[in-house]
Formats: structure tokens, C-alpha cells, sequence
């Protein structure tokens, strides 16, 4: 049994343009600024929790 569709080659998709391909949220991606503030506040409770725990 064969298949009809053919496999694209690595070599393809590899050569495939940039802006084809999904956008992996890497550095050239637009700043959020609420997930900068999420992040933040991470820290900030963990760093409270830390040390509230004696842990350091």
C-alpha cells in the first residue's frame, strides 16, 4: 500500500522563510508587560516564602 502524499524533505523545512514558521516566544517576540509583572511577583513570593521558611 502506498501513500499518495510525499514526505517533505528536512532539508525543505529547515530552508523554510522565518516568518513561516511558529513563533517560539524567543527574544525577537513583543514584551507583555503583565507577564513581566506575573514573573515578578513570582519572585517576590518566593523570595518571602524562602525566607519565612528559614530555608536560606
Amino acid at each position: 500500500m502506498t501513500s499518495s502524499a510525499t514526505p517533505v524533505p528536512a532539508v525543505a523545512v529547515a530552508l523554510a522563510p522565518a516568518e513561516s514558521r511558529a513563533r517560539t516566544g524567543g527574544p525577537g517576540d513583543e514584551s507583555n508587560v503583565l507577564e513581566h509583572i506575573l514573573g515578578w511577583t513570582l519572585v517576590v513570593v518566593l523570595a518571602v516564602l524562602v525566607t519565612r521558611l528559614g530555608l536560606m
